[in-house]
């Protein structure tokens, strides 16, 4: 028996936008995708301003806001994955930031 193998080839990040509810990301194969804010806690506790500071990593493959050290991959975007950190973690790192900002 024969088996073709389909390469899947994940689009890279082109342009992202922030609002207090979405994460909106445009597509290189002409899509757009929009997510829940919800699903990533440190842009939620972000400001806008940090928000607005992205980069793309991996020729588009992720985007990172490196105030707020979130990275995040366009396939677990496309996937649908929400973000994968522990509470624990998580904790840790708004009581850091609040301990900062006092």
């Amino acid at each position: 028996m024969n088996t073709s193998t389909i390469e899947i080839r994940i689009p890279e990040a082109e342009k992202v936008a922030v609002t207090d509810n979405t994460l909106h990301i445009e597509l290189s194969d002409g899509r757009a995708i929009s997510v829940p804010l919800g699903w990533y806690p440190r842009l939620v506790h972000g400001t806008q301003a940090e928000r607005d500071r992205w980069e793309l990593i991996g020729g588009g493959q992720g985007i990172r806001w490196p105030d707020l050290d979130e990275d995040l991959s366009v396939e677990g975007l496309i996937a649908g994955r929400p973000s994968g950190e522990s509470q624990r973690s998580f904790k840790r790192w708004l009581k850091a930031r609040q301990d900062g900002a006092a």
